[in-house]
């Protein structure tokens, strides 16, 4: 099978993240991002939520082998990293839900070694200007990629697709906060899953139908709305799939929080920041 559609190829687009912590082991989404801020300055980083990598001392990641700039469909190339958690860096505000990882190193050694990957992640140009953010619709249907339940298809080593809708308008920061809300079914493995805009042939905007296919960045999945035992509603951070026994006493009502892709962004820059990085 040829993976040629902008859909097909979102399947290339994540990283299963698992983790070592002493609570036990865990697993996550993590994504691919290039920020490129000129043509001789490209930054590839692997995007996820703060509360995934946390308190892990070892984890790791697998990627599919590329030859002749196609996947080779279930051969698999692990990475284990020690002190994994140090490896990141997240976005200076403590309240926002996102960190960050260079990969670029990690792709350099795996050449050397003879096992290339195919790995496609986002242009930074995918996320939305100002001026497409008016565009759109309050009502907009999304797409998200990650691991829901630790599950994936682990004879070709791919990522579950699933479907929802915007639930607030993305424009807006719901509750003043650079989030907004998505009617979908978030899992614990869905954190750190890329929500993205997907039109093939043609979609519709303010302005009318358009002709032609749409692909935008909206953000990242951190944490879900859920119903308590006393019929209290709170958000809560989507934990990561746990080895650990327990019994549920919540119920998860389909909300799901998305940190707006902006503030990705901003993580991207406060890492170049922080080590010095200049950009011409």
């Amino acid at each position: 099978m040829k993976f040629d559609s902008p859909s097909e190829q979102l399947f290339f687009t994540t990283v299963r993240i698992e983790t070592a912590t002493p609570a036990g082991t865990g697993t996550g989404t993590g994504f691919g991002l290039l920020y490129e801020h000129n043509p001789t300055q490209q930054f590839p980083f692997i995007v996820t939520n703060k509360h995934v990598i946390k308190n892990a001392h070892s984890g790791r990641f697998f990627f599919t082998k590329e030859k002749d700039n196609s996947p080779l469909v279930g051969q698999r190339v692990d990475v284990g990293i020690g002190n994994f958690e140090q490896h990141w860096h997240g976005h200076p505000d403590p309240d926002i839900d996102v960190a960050v990882m260079p990969y670029l190193p990690l792709v350099t050694q795996l050449q050397s070694q003879g096992q290339p990957i195919f790995f496609q992640p986002f242009h930074h140009k995918m996320i939305p200007t100002d001026e497409q953010m008016m565009e759109l619709d309050a009502l907009e249907e999304i797409a998200f990629v990650g691991y829901p339940n630790g599950i994936f298809d682990s004879k070709n080593l791919l990522p579950i697709l699933r479907r929802g809708t915007t639930a607030t308008p993305p424009q807006i920061n719901y509750e003043g906060k650079p989030i907004f809300l998505v009617d979908a079914s978030v899992f614990p493995g869905s954190s750190g899953s890329p929500v993205l805009i997907c039109n093939h042939g043609g979609f519709t905007t303010k302005k009318g139908f358009s002709v032609g296919t749409r692909v935008l960045l909206l953000g990242i999945i951190s944490s879900v709305l859920v119903q308590k035992d006393n019929n209290l509603l709170e958000f809560v951070t989507v934990p990561t799939v746990t080895a650990a026994p327990g019994i549920r006493t919540t119920q998860m009502i389909d909300l799901g929080v998305v940190f707006k892709a902006s503030v990705i962004i901003e993580t991207v820059l406060d890492f170049l920041k922080k080590h010095g990085i200049p950009l011409a």
